[in-house]
């Protein structure tokens, strides 16, 4: 006998849900205030987002001698001409203001002996306009102010514990709210308008530098529902997250690392980037990507060596990376330290305009989980806090502005909250890293379509943890269609 469904739960409507409490839902959520505002989190709480993960800083361009023209240069380059340039010239040009508005918030960044705010240069960027916070913490600090700032706000209700599994619709299709479980069982959050800030599918991989729960659900709920997808192949791979046994979450040795002088080594200790790319350690990161990858590939292991850039002044300039490479039982002040590339960073995801609707009424979508073609096929290094400050914010003062959809009388919910079994969960996560990895061809990858479609046909129908598998598939799917390499979708049989 079947067991039955348990019975849902209604909640209060709201006029804005934020699905995901990152950077990019939370700033969403602060520019939407006015509006009665929920944020639902599958985590315990908004500071768990992979935003907090966050060591990079956020690019703006507001040092001497730069310009909003310049950063969406070094962007549109970095992306391979694939970009969206209206887009990224939006994103570039509203950069310092979203520095100037973390700042009136609280945000601590670092700042020179004279109290001007300290600029780092990074991969593939022409100037040092990189603003950090904590040296490699800055996602963590940004993170606590926006929590707290959300904690103040009266309109802006934030409930962690709550993963949303479908979206609710109404008669004419319109997105009407979203099923979530609780933990304990299924509730309805009706909403006006629904917005996805859930991040992107980097923890699908075996080796990633992301938490658990980036593992593209919220996407995955936009596909089952019929929302359109967009650029899922680009895939940004860390050149260098701290490698480790055993497999997922990874520690990231940030950029800022290499952008201080800090060179990628041989068991030898001889550099071999130069022979490579003409910027070295500072190509774009698909580039060291492939190269610390092949070289792991053949069986050799490869080191970061920050020994001479960095030194005695680890923990204070770098504590993030200092503390995990301590915990693995490292010094990098006197020990290179072990790298690997690990799946980082999601170009694509759900397809949205520029004001960033997706193909579905009522539904949108900011930050990682959003493919808006502001990173063409491959992200400059510290774009991503950025794009989720800029967009999420256009995004609230626009709902603010916009008078909310009442929602209607939602369908029955299609989908069931199951999610995938952990070993099918894990097996899925190898698949993806050796056949549609920081290389791939036509031969693995057809391998992994067949695969991931076998397990979809022994999964229950309407299960949300099929839902999951359906975007592997599309992910496949589009690293198929694209047989040329560009940016970071690199094939073996199109080199």
């Amino acid at each position: 006998m079947s067991t039955p469904r348990p019975a849902v739960v209604e909640r209060p409507y709201s006029e804005v849900l934020v699905i995901g409490a990152g950077v990019a839902g939370l700033a969403t959520a602060l520019a939407a205030a006015p509006r009665r505002v929920r944020v639902l989190t599958a985590g315990r709480t908004p500071e768990q987002a992979a935003s907090a993960w966050a060591q990079g800083g956020i690019a703006a361009a507001i040092g001497s001698g730069d310009d909003p023209d310049q950063h969406a240069a070094d962007t549109l380059a970095a992306g391979q001409g694939r970009n969206d340039a209206a887009a990224v010239r939006r994103l570039a040009a509203a950069a310092p203001d979203a520095i100037d508005w973390l700042q009136q918030l609280g945000v601590r960044f670092d700042r020179d002996a004279r109290g001007a705010l300290l600029l780092g240069r990074e991969a593939a960027h022409g100037r040092a306009r990189i603003v950090h916070a904590g040296g490699d913490a800055t996602g963590a600090e940004v993170m606590g102010v926006l929590a707290r700032a959300a904690a103040r706000e009266a309109r802006v209700q934030v409930l962690a514990g709550h993963r949303a599994f479908a979206l609710a619709r109404n008669a004419q299709g319109r997105a009407a709210g979203v099923w979530a479980w609780n933990g304990q069982g299924i509730e309805r959050w009706p909403a006006g308008a629904v917005v996805l800030a859930t991040g992107g599918y980097a923890a699908l991989y075996r080796y990633t530098t992301n938490p658990p729960g980036s593992d593209g659900t919220g996407i995955a709920l936009a596909l089952a529902a019929g929302a359109a997808l967009a650029d899922l192949e680009f895939v940004q791979f860390h050149p260098t997250a701290l490698a480790l046994p055993g497999d997922g979450q990874l520690p990231l040795l940030t950029e800022a690392l290499r952008g201080a002088g800090a060179v990628l080594v041989d068991a030898r200790g001889e550099r071999f980037m130069p022979a490579v790319h003409p910027l070295a350690e500072l190509a774009p990161r698909d580039v060291v990507a492939r190269a610390v990858a092949a070289r792991r590939l053949a069986g050799e292991p490869v080191f970061l060596d920050a020994r001479a850039a960095v030194g005695a002044a680890f923990p204070q300039r770098f504590p993030t990376v200092y503390a995990a490479c301590r915990r693995a039982g490292f010094d990098p002040r006197e020990q290179p330290i072990p790298v690997t590339p690990a799946a980082h960073y999601c170009m694509g995801g759900v397809r949205v305009d520029a004001r960033a609707r997706s193909t579905v009424p009522g539904l949108y979508a900011v930050g990682e989980a959003a493919g808006t073609g502001v990173h063409g096929a491959n992200r400059l290094a510290s774009n991503s806090l950025l794009e989720g400050l800029v967009f999420g914010r256009a995004l609230g003062r626009q709902l603010a502005e916009t008078p909310p959809s009442p929602p209607g009388d939602a369908l029955p919910c299609a989908r069931r909250y199951a999610p995938l079994d952990a070993a099918l969960r894990a097996a899925l996560a190898e698949l993806l890293w050796t056949r549609a990895g920081v290389m791939r061809d036509e031969f693995g990858l057809a391998q992994a379509a067949a695969r991931i479609a076998a397990w979809r046909d022994a999964q229950l129908p309407g299960a949300s943890g099929a839902d999951l598998l359906d975007l592997a598939a599309a992910l496949v799917a589009a690293m198929r269609a694209r047989r040329e390499c560009v940016g970071a979708h690199w094939r073996r049989d199109a080199a």
